[in-house]
C-alpha cells in the first residue's frame, strides 16, 4: 500500500473513529470458511472421537441434548457411542446447537407436539455446557417479549457462534404472531453473557456468520419465507444497517416452499442451506421433518448469488 493510501485510510478511521474496526480483505475472506469449534473437555476424558462425534438434539427417545460417536462402519454397532450428563434433560427438549471456540456448548429449548413440559413464558432463554464439567446451566435470559394473544409457540430457532468476533447471535421469534413478525436478532459476549447489540423485526430461523462476499456479514433464513437474508456487520460483530434479501429456496427441491434450518459454507467457498417445511406448526417442528441440502455460489462479478450444481 502506497504511503499516499496509509495516510488517507488513517484520515478516514479517524475521522470515523473505527481504526480498530478496519478488516484487511484476506480477514474479511476467511470468516466462516473454517470450523472452529473446539472439542470439551469431559468428552475427551470419556473417550469419544472428534471427528465422528456430534450434538444432537433429536433423538425421539431422549429428552434434552445428548453426545454421539458414529464410526465410520455405520454397521459396527459396538463401536456407537452416546451420553447424556444428568443436566442435559433437566429443561425439556432442545432445539439449536452451537459451539465456542472452547468447547462450549450452546443450545436452546424448543417444544415438539406441545408446551406443556416447557411453557412459552419459560423458552426465551439460552443454556451452556460448561467445557470442563460437562454441566448444563441457564446462561442467558433474553428480554420478554410481549405476551400478545395469537402468538405463536415458539422462541429460540437460531443459535451461531462466530470465533471471529467471538460473538454468539441467537434469533428469537418470541412474540411473533402469525400476522406480526417481531422477531429480534441479538449479537451476546460469551465472556459475561451481556447482549452488546440487536435487530428488531426479522423473524430468523437459521444464522451464519459469513466474509466471501468481501463484506462480513451475518447471512439469516426467514421463519415465514423462502428468503435468506444478511445484514453488515462490524469487525466486533454489532449490526450496521438492516437486513437486504439475498436469494430465496422458493420453487426449489421436493416441497419447493421450504425455510432454512441451517447455513454453513463448504470446503469450496459454497454456502450449503439446509432446508425443511416449516410454518410455525408444533406438529411439524424443524427436528423432526424431512431436510434438503441447497447450494448457492457467489458470482463476484455480479455481486449475487447463484444455484450451484
Amino acid at each position: 500500500m502506497s504511503l499516499t493510501k496509509r495516510i488517507i485510510l488513517l484520515l478516514s478511521c479517524l475521522a470515523a473513529f473505527s481504526c480498530r474496526e478496519h478488516m484487511r480483505p484476506e480477514e474479511v475472506f476467511a470468516i466462516g470458511t473454517t470450523p472452529c469449534a473446539a472439542t470439551a473437555g469431559y468428552a475427551v476424558k470419556l473417550g469419544f472421537e472428534p471427528r465422528s462425534s456430534a450434538y444432537s438434539t433429536s433423538e425421539r427417545s431422549t429428552k434434552g441434548i445428548v453426545l454421539k460417536e458414529i464410526p465410520v462402519n455405520e454397521s459396527d454397532t459396538i463401536g456407537k457411542k452416546i451420553y447424556q450428563h444428568q443436566s442435559w434433560g433437566r429443561y425439556g427438549s432442545m432445539g439449536p446447537i452451537t459451539i465456542s471456540d472452547n468447547g462450549s456448548v450452546f443450545t436452546a429449548p424448543l417444544p415438539v407436539i406441545n408446551t406443556l413440559d416447557r411453557p412459552l413464558s419459560q423458552m426465551n432463554r439460552i443454556y451452556k455446557i460448561d467445557p470442563l464439567s460437562g454441566e448444563m446451566r441457564e446462561f442467558l435470559v433474553l428480554p420478554r417479549a410481549d405476551t400478545l394473544p395469537g402468538v405463536i409457540p415458539f422462541a429460540v430457532l437460531g443459535l451461531y457462534y462466530d470465533c471471529h468476533g467471538r460473538k454468539l447471535y441467537a434469533s428469537t421469534v418470541a412474540g411473533s404472531t402469525r400476522e406480526a413478525e417481531n422477531g429480534v436478532i441479538y449479537a451476546i459476549d460469551i465472556e459475561n453473557g451481556e447482549i452488546t447489540d440487536s435487530m428488531m423485526g426479522y423473524d430468523a430461523s437459521s444464522l451464519f456468520v459469513g466474509g466471501i462476499t468481501g463484506e462480513k456479514r451475518l447471512y439469516f433464513g426467514s421463519a415465514r419465507t423462502s428468503e435468506i437474508k444478511s445484514v453488515k456487520l462490524s469487525k466486533s460483530g454489532k449490526f450496521e444497517g438492516n437486513g437486504k434479501t439475498e436469494f430465496s429456496l422458493d420453487n426449489l427441491g421436493p416441497r419447493g416452499n421450504d425455510k432454512a434450518r441451517r447455513i454453513r459454507m463448504d470446503q469450496r467457498r459454497f454456502l450449503v442451506v439446509t432446508g425443511v417445511e416449516f410454518d410455525f406448526n408444533l406438529t411439524a417442528a424443524p427436528t423432526v421433518v424431512p431436510v434438503t441440502n441447497y447450494t448457492f455460489a457467489y458470482n463476484g462479478k455480479e455481486n449475487k448469488w447463484e444455484t450451484a450444481r
